[in-house]
């Protein structure tokens, strides 16, 4: 009745006249004789039933079930919690299947702000525990957010240590924690992830897509109490795929630790090295020192971060030299026996270059074994520089290296056109020209196969590419023969020579550029393969500003090599192929014993074992001419 007579009262203040709505009292007239048009009134009347009639319509719409799609809304937002749960990421494993990356299982610690109860004990310890700080960690429970991360990647115990304390409104959700187990070792190759477990460097960045897989989404409802009464999966996470690499991680790791010793010993910069195979192309170590522990964030720094060998690009110095003296021989300008004047130095107008040791005459061969600025130059200048440019390009030098990598770094290659003759000169033996140490090992795998240069690799499977050839296998034995005497007695690399092995190389010392000039700082180097003439490995090794007076590639670089060289042989069961040096270790002690038994023995006995000694004496002494080389 009521609702009847309130319809009734709304339709005669609309519709009946005011006049007649009021009465003829004239003390009402004399009061409202200031009064709203008639007009204005029914049309403020008419437009409140209007509002009143679209509101009861939508009250309508909403619970007599036409559409619950807002309420449905609400409520989830209220109740309802969709969590993305991320796949299990890709194992990365080396070439024999051992683990460098895994995927640890954890847990993700979150809040919803409204339902926690916590006391400041309880928060004590979550900050303690979490290493969260005890503000950030107040300002997180304080969030008017429906849904905060406390934090993320937490080991199981330390997560299910602290949920056992049931604190209101602190969940988890199962995440995983990337575990590297080699460490520094192989840190810039296999990179690292971020929280999210994404890949931000190395192979986790560069085969993201592969090793991430499909993150997966389940559904959390909960009471008007805040209690967890569903947990379903909506959808299952697909895991990511297993990546095998080319690298041998006990390889990697003896890469690792004896250039750490090195580039410490002689208190340098940082420095790099490359192994690699030159019959397949794989990559077997790649070490840098410097280097991270990807499993410890707080301690990465930048300069340990970055991978030398691949995104550092410096003048080699004397390793270019062997190219452009095959590019001479390929081009029939000269022979190994060549015989070129070389003096003290060799003039281009007001500039001059020189050798770090005085030599009258040498031939080709010679030029390589005594590391001849000048002979080198004048081999070069017998080219027009388009020819000599076309060897180098061949050769990878101003092309950036595929090897499905992040940062590979093309150096510096100028255009032939722009050399002066001072230039190209200087060109011949590393100076004017830029490159990587991945760049160098790979020009030398066409000295180590047949004149051909193979792409080098860190992924196991993989397409294989077709060898570029360079050299024609003539022009390849020749220089084989030539840079295996810059590893024996009278050559600048003799500290390179490996125990019970042949080898061969070329040693590499270098100015280097800041600012655009040359400063009296250093890059030694040594490039080279073994055995010399069936090559299984090709090892280049960079030392960035080594201390003075040690700063030579024969002394910086080549010592390391021949560790490296031997270490490897005798990992990869390779048969000695110069096994007098082990006759000669083991003939000291039967001397010894002959001579003690010649005190005792015949007049002639002493006389045999004393030559016998200084013979063995003889051969021990260093050559002269070991640690001299040119830049």
């Amino acid at each position: 009745m009521k609702i009847t007579q309130w319809f009734r009262d709304l339709w005669d203040n609309i519709f009946l006249p005011t006049e007649e709505r009021r009465g003829n009292d004239d003390s009402v007239k004399d009061l409202l004789r200031l009064r709203i048009p008639p007009g204005r009134s029914k049309f403020l009347h008419f437009v409140l039933l209007s509002l009143f009639l679209v509101l009861g319509a939508r009250l309508a719409y909403l619970q007599l079930g036409f559409n619950t799609e807002f309420l449905q809304k609400q409520g989830a937002m209220r109740f309802q919690r969709t969590i993305e749960v991320p796949a299990r990421r890709g194992l990365i494993l080396d070439r024999n299947g051992s683990v460098l990356a895994t995927s640890v299982p954890a847990k993700a610690l979150w809040i919803i702000p409204q339902d926690v109860k916590i006391t400041a004990e309880q928060k004590k310890e979550l900050s303690k525990t979490l290493g969260v700080p005890l503000s950030e960690l107040t300002k997180k429970i304080n969030s008017k957010r429906t849904f905060v991360y406390i934090k993320r990647q937490v080991p199981l115990d330390v997560a299910d240590r602290l949920l056992a304390m049931k604190i209101p409104g602190l969940h988890s959700t199962r995440e995983f924690l990337r575990s590297y187990p080699d460490g520094e070792s192989a840190a810039q190759i296999v990179g690292l992830t971020g929280l999210e477990g994404n890949g931000i460097e190395g192979i986790e960045l560069a085969a993201e897509k592969r090793l991430a897989g499909t993150a997966g989404s389940r559904r959390v409802l909960k009471d008007r109490l805040g209690r967890i009464i569903e947990d379903a999966w909506i959808k299952e996470p697909q895991n990511g795929e297993d990546i095998m690499l080319t690298i041998d991680s006990r390889l990697q790791t003896m890469a690792y630790e004896a250039l750490a010793r090195q580039v410490t010993a002689l208190q340098a910069k940082g420095g790099a090295i490359v192994i690699a195979d030159p019959k397949t192309g794989d990559i077997l170590a790649l070490a840098n020192y410097p280097s991270f522990d990807p499993n410890s964030r707080s301690k990465i720094t930048r300069a340990g971060v970055r991978n030398r060998a691949i995104v550092d690009t410096y003048e080699p110095g004397s390793t270019m030299k062997p190219f452009s003296v095959a590019a001479g021989l390929e081009e029939k300008k000269v022979t190994p026996n060549t015989l070129f004047q070389i003096g003290r130095s060799m003039s281009f107008g007001r500039h001059s270059i020189g050798d770090s040791h005085y030599s009258k005459e040498l031939t080709v061969s010679g030029i390589i074994q005594q590391s001849s600025n000048i002979g080198t130059s004048k081999i070069a200048l017998l080219m027009p520089p388009q020819t000599m440019w076309n060897y180098y390009d061949k050769l990878g030098f101003g092309h950036a290296p595929h090897i499905g990598f992040p940062g590979a770094v093309a150096g510096r290659l100028r255009p032939p056109k722009s050399w002066k003759p001072i230039e190209q000169a200087t060109m011949s033996y590393g100076h004017g020209v830029t490159v990587s140490l991945l760049q160098q090992v790979r020009a030398y795998t066409a000295f180590a196969r047949n004149g051909d240069m193979i792409e080098l690799s860190i992924y196991k499977n993989r397409e294989s590419k077709e060898p570029q050839q360079v050299f024609s296998p003539k022009t390849t034995q020749e220089m084989r023969k030539m840079l295996a005497t810059v590893v024996e007695k009278g050559g600048t690399g003799v500290r390179a020579r490996v125990k019970g092995y042949t080898a061969a190389g070329k040693t590499g010392t270098a100015y280097k550029v800041e600012g655009g000039l040359y400063v009296k700082k250093y890059v030694a180097g040594f490039a080279g393969y073994a055995p010399a003439h069936d090559p299984k490995i090709v090892v280049g090794i960079m030392v960035d500003e080594p201390m003075k007076g040690k700063h030579y590639g024969s002394t910086a670089a080549a010592p390391l090599f021949s560790e490296m060289v031997s270490k490897t042989m005798h990992l990869m069961g390779v048969i000695p192929d110069r096994p007098e040096d082990f006759a000669v270790a083991i003939g000291k002690p039967t001397g010894k014993v002959k001579t003690a038994q010649a005190k005792t023995g015949s007049k002639g006995a002493p006389k045999v074992a004393e030559k016998k000694d200084k013979k063995r004496q003889i051969g021990a002494v260093k050559p002269a001419s070991a640690g001299k080389e040119n830049g």
